[in-house]
């Protein structure tokens, strides 16, 4: 299987030397083969969002490697960054970050129209993601026109109309009533198993992780211990994952 996220010994420190420092991961090792659906759950403060920063690399390791598609992003520089960003990661941000003086339509194109892709080649990319999402309708109208499902359906398009690598999604349901966080992660979990979509997620829902394939857990800085769906329906891992939490329905 091809390993699409490897992850390398990395930490992450902040402060400068000579002040009071923290240590925010503490030699993180794990890896996402294609294809895979995979969650990372922990409570605030225990790295998790540090983490997906430097997934995504709006964040530098202090030390050891991150690898996408075998290239090692912790080398590149700022200008080589975007550039891979662009085209490698899709993000979905927990409030949905939509420029609201854009229609839906250019909203999606963002990535592209960025990479400089002339509007002939990115009509066609759009409407496709769009179709596939359930969207098609509403690429005229402002995200002010919108709900809130169809805001995250939007930015979803937005993260993968250039096909990247890997979709990265940080508490992708947080601000989504439970009909449309459902409807969203059903979404998802369609495309992972139908379109082959390589997802990680940052949660500390159990329902959202309910959906993905495998869950690690992240406490202190560090990846502790791992939950596979295996052969469990959805349903069953969710209650695996509230017995593995400790909590009850």
């Amino acid at each position: 299987m091809t390993k699409i996220l490897n992850v390398d010994q990395v930490t992450k420190t902040y402060g400068k030397k000579g002040e009071k420092r923290y240590q925010a991961l503490k030699g993180i090792n794990f890896s996402v083969d294609s294809g895979e659906f995979v969650a990372i759950m922990g409570a605030s403060g225990s790295g998790k969002t540090t983490l997906l920063n430097i997934l995504s690399t709006l964040d530098t390791p202090t030390t050891g490697h991150v690898f996408i598609n075998n290239d090692d992003i912790s080398t590149l520089n700022a200008n080589q960054m975007a550039d891979f960003r662009s085209k490698q990661i899709g993000f979905i941000f927990q409030d949905f970050n939509l420029l609201e003086n854009l229609t839906d339509r250019e909203n999606i194109a963002l990535p592209l129209t960025l990479r400089g892709i002339s509007s002939n080649r990115v009509d066609p990319l759009v409407d496709k993601i769009a179709t596939r999402l359930g969207i098609k309708e509403i690429l005229d109208k402002y995200p002010a026109e919108i709900s809130g499902g169809q805001k995250q359906r939007v930015a979803s398009a937005r993260a993968l109309v250039h096909e990247p690598a890997i979709l990265l999604a940080d508490e992708p349901t947080g601000a989504l009533d439970s009909k449309s966080a459902r409807e969203l992660l059903d979404t998802m979990e369609d495309l992972n198993k139908n379109d082959g979509v390589t997802t990680l997620m940052v949660t500390h829902d159990p329902f959202s992780a309910s959906f993905a394939n495998r869950i690690l857990f992240i406490k202190d800085g560090k990846i502790g211990e791992q939950v596979k769906k295996n052969d469990k329906t959805r349903t069953e891992f969710y209650h695996t994952l509230i017995e593995h939490l400790g909590t009850e329905e």
